[in-house]
């Protein structure tokens, strides 16, 4: 067994600390380390996960121009020729990168410096645009700065925690974890979740508000007058610290509470009791993602929830503040760097002269560009139109994550010269690359990571890199020194880069910036092996320490003050007859963005295996649309085909599709086809939260589901969608044609050839087919045909590729999609982190577990990550209601 790694977790912004251990053979393990302060030893499903994604299966390792495999400095060449020409002939507009919070600290750093102060253009921008540029916005209107005022243990320390937008359980399920603990040992304690749907957030909070989509300004602009009229307001702060709250409260005031009630959808009386715990309490977190972030109003939003801390004080003390919880794992590290179009490094501002001078002599570059460049939307419409002629795409999928993506699969494909790095060799966006570089991914990647509370971890390399695959801060070093700058750019090591950021946020800051990392300016390999987690500012000679901002004022605005944002109660409709619906996108539990790592673990896929679309069972009975129908969502000419799930959790009139699948995973699921190219005029950010669609049945002649050995190459069906299990891949199909074929596609599925022995079974009356081939003793695939959503138990047709068959009645058995008698069926998944099925929680239910901590004693389900501890309620409430009737 090697040493033990400590490293970073690569997915949330919660920023885990895990463990790495790799065996003589080859074999990882990955545990939660405990003494990481951000997740102390917990891990989520997906975290737990890690060491089944870190296969080579479909990994880029060479490089490649125009799909044939080149040395590293043929590639290398053409990119540094190609851009330098462009800029030459058309300017520095003219080129592009496009970065990513999955990049380091380190990566984002080096790709800044070359784009900013050496072409001399802002068109560098990142992902994270996507997730959280509406509080950075929000944070420099209201704190001179972009801030995360608290601290993880905020959320453990207040008496109300409001969340608002965000579906914590699923989403960062280790904060969720920690908060549930903490309200576990503090009955006291009250959590307030504000949500259009009934997430399994929900299950936590004492008051869940199922407000309508894009009407949080009314609701916290309502308390913030609510604050005022009730003499909550802490005039001593208000007076020493702030600015504004005159007009602040003026806007508020511009609606009254039967208003309020009308544009949020809410009812008077749960609006007050809100109103009421807020008012009352003196320790408030308001914790708030992508509900918020992801909106044309995003950073008003923002503004109207920090203006309720501002003017109560509660701000920067123990368990008191607002509190923006990051989507990816480095999203903080950009914004750092100025990996955003409208920032420099080291949080220092592009419209000023004085800024720039400061950066242009630090790096001693010829220029700092002087403007901001285009933000991901505009920068992918410049694209489109022409304006941008090379641009060069790091760590990200495009195609699947921005807005219209069939628009910027477009506009790649236009584009003359496009560049991705990434690890994959098959994504929806490196399909359109002319060069592809090939990346280093987690565990071959040594460098930082900053989370959502300001905590600088590093990600330590654990692996070899495969292939030629290389860091991609020294990708972007080699291009830059073909287009001459290699005196700029001759770092060696991470380490380095590391200490010259320290040093750039240390710079002439004479404490007017709040980011500061000067202690570690002179960092060697040796300090930079050995760091541990810290949180910034960590300024010269200062020992490390938990760090909030603003309890005794001291913001980074001109006059020191607190800004408060006047901000008008409006809400937003955008649905009309043709598109009745609101499309709100997000995440799942088991599954992080396009499924580039995810899709590879069996364990992650079980839970939810397709692309689906949570409806109110009330919306789907006037639709005619059953429970597990295919449906058809669209957005004018665009649609996708997803699974429909009815779900009272979701709020009526409204819809909820995940964001993760793609081309390699479903026919027709990327839902980014639909989302509209709004977004907030401030932050740039997209509105993916409020889109207005249309849902139909889709008139499915025949469903199939397959059990298959081997990933199936041809799949040609109107519906499908794949997933990975134990010992090989789920399929589910929808067609629009029942006359073809059976056992053709049978065959094709599972890769057989013509005259492979295939049992079959036919009912005609019912309209079912049934196809099983083998090998030896083993199940090569099944598939089951039929005129509705097919009742085959999934979890029992996917455990039968790693049983034995060697009877022929055994084999028949699988022809009739049911279990032998006595042989368990676990049902569908809900515990991923232990393979813990529902059939399995019902019958230790039935056994006597009446308690999620019962079931979890009795089977481990919801003991590591908690995330499925809502869904283990629900079967057990399930389970009791049926025995009372």
């Amino acid at each position: 067994m090697e040493p033990a790694v400590k490293t970073t977790c690569p997915y949330c912004g919660v920023g885990c600390g895990v463990i790495a251990k790799t065996a003589a053979d080859g074999g990882l393990t990955v545990q939660g380390d405990p003494d990481h302060p951000a997740n102390f030893g917990r891990l989520c499903s997906k975290g737990s996960a890690l060491a089944e994604t870190v296969d080579l299966d479909g990994r880029l390792l060479h490089p490649e121009v125009h799909g044939k495999r080149v040395d590293w400095n043929t590639a290398l060449d053409l990119v540094a020729e190609t851009f330098s020409r462009t800029i030459a002939t058309h300017g520095p507009d003219s080129v592009a990168l496009y970065l990513s919070g999955q990049l380091l600290t380190e990566d984002y750093y080096v790709a800044n410096k070359l784009m900013k102060g050496f072409i001399g253009s802002a068109n560098v921008d990142t992902n994270s645009r996507l997730c959280m540029a509406s509080s950075v916005a929000g944070h420099k209107r209201a704190f001179g700065a972009d801030v995360v005022p608290g601290t993880y243990a905020d959320l453990e320390q207040a008496d109300l925690v409001v969340l608002v937008g965000s579906n914590l359980a699923w989403c960062h399920p280790v904060l969720y974890r920690r908060l549930a603990a903490a309200k576990a040992e503090r009955p006291g304690m009250r959590v307030v979740l504000v949500d259009p749907r009934r997430t399994m957030t929900a299950d936590l909070a004492d008051l869940h508000l199922p407000i309508r989509a894009d009407a949080d300004i009314p609701l916290f602009t309502g308390l913030l007058a609510w604050l005022a009229d009730h003499e909550a307001i802490d005039r001593h702060y208000v007076e020493a610290h702030t600015s504004g709250l005159d007009e602040a409260l003026a806007a508020a005031r511009s609606a009254d509470l039967d208003e309020i009630a009308a544009l949020t959808g809410l009812p008077h009386e749960s609006i007050e009791d809100f109103y009421r715990l807020f008012t009352e309490t003196e320790r408030v977190v308001t914790a708030y993602s992508q509900g918020v972030n992801q909106s044309t109003q995003g950073t008003d939003k923002v503004g109207a929830i920090i203006n309720c801390h501002l003017a109560t004080g509660r701000i920067g003390r123990p368990g008191m503040g607002p509190f923006s919880v990051t989507g990816q794992p480095n999203a903080m590290g950009g914004r750092e760097v100025g990996g955003l179009a409208n920032t420099l490094a080291a949080h220092m501002e592009i419209e000023r002269s004085d800024h720039r001078e400061r950066m242009q002599r630090f790096w001693r570059s010829p220029m700092v560009a002087a403007q901001p460049g285009l933000k991901a939307v505009d920068m992918f419409r410049a694209v489109a139109d022409g304006r941008i002629k090379a641009l060069w795409i790091m760590a990200t999928n495009p195609v699947d994550s921005l807005p219209q993506g069939r628009v910027i699969e477009d506009a790649l494909k236009a584009c003359p010269f496009v560049v991705v790095s990434d690890v994959l060799a098959s994504t929806d966006t490196v399909r359109h690359a002319h060069v592809r570089l090939p990346a280093a991914a987690w565990g071959e990647k040594d460098g930082t990571v900053t989370n959502s509370e300001r905590r600088v971890s590093r990600q330590r390399a654990f692996l070899p890199l495969p292939g030629e695959a290389r860091p991609d801060w020294r990708i972007i070093r080699d291009v830059a020194a073909r287009m001459g700058f290699a005196r700029a750019f001759g770092y060696t090591s991470p380490f380095e880069i590391f200490a010259e950021h320290a040093a750039l946020s240390a710079f002439e800051n004479d404490g007017t910036r709040a980011f500061d990392m000067g202690h570690y300016a002179d960092v060697d390999a040796p300090a930079f092996d050995r760091m541990e987690p810290f949180q910034w500012p960590r300024r010269h000679g200062a020992s490390a320490a938990e760090t909030r901002f603003f309890d005794n004022g001291g913001f980074f605005t001109p006059d020191r003050k607190g800004r408060f944002i006047a901000v008008r109660p409006a809400g937003v409709r955008r649905t009309g007859a043709e598109r009745p619906f609101i499309l709100n996108t997000g995440r799942i539990r088991d599954q992080w963005h396009t499924m580039t790592r995810t899709g590879k673990s069996q364990r992650l896929s079980q839970h939810l295996a397709e692309p689906y679309a949570e409806i109110h069972p009330l919306d789907a009975r006037r639709l005619g649309i059953a429970d597990a129908d295919v449906v058809r969502v669209s957005a004018g000419e665009e649609g996708v085909l997803v699974r429909a799930l009815l779900s009272a959790r979701q709020s009526p009139g409204s819809i909820f599709v995940p964001m993760h699948w793609t081309d390699q995973y479903a026919a027709s699921a990327r839902i980014n086809r639909l989302v509209h190219s709004l977004t907030d005029p401030i932050s740039g950010q997209p509105a993916s939260k409020h889109v207005p669609v249309a849902v139909e049945v889709f008139a499915a002649a025949r469903h199939g589901f397959a059990v298959l050995r081997g990933r199936p190459s041809v799949l040609d069906a109107a519906y499908w969608a794949l997933a990975r299990c134990q010992d090989g891949w789920r399929v589910e199909l929808a067609e629009d044609d029942a006359d073809a074929d059976g056992l053709n596609l049978a065959r094709s599925l599972f890769g057989c050839a013509e005259g492979a022995d295939i049992l079959a079974y036919h009912d005609a009356d019912a309209g079912q087919q049934r196809f099983a081939w083998f090998e030896g003793d083993r199940l090569m695939g099944a598939l089951f045909l039929a005129p509705g959503p097919v009742a085959v138990s999934r979890a029992w047709a996917i455990d039968q590729l790693a049983a034995s068959f060697e009877l022929r009645n055994e084999r028949l058995a699988v022809l009739a999609g049911r279990p032998h008698r006595g042989v368990p069926d676990r049902g569908a998944t809900v515990c991923a982190c232990f393979g813990v099925g529902a059939n399995d929680i019902a019958a230790a239910v039935a056994a006597g577990c009446r308690t999620v901590a019962a079931v979890g004693q009795a089977l481990q389900a919801g003991t590591n990550c908690g995330s499925c501890r809502a869904e283990i309620k629900g079967i057990i409430n399930a389970h009791s209601l049926e025995a009372a009737e």
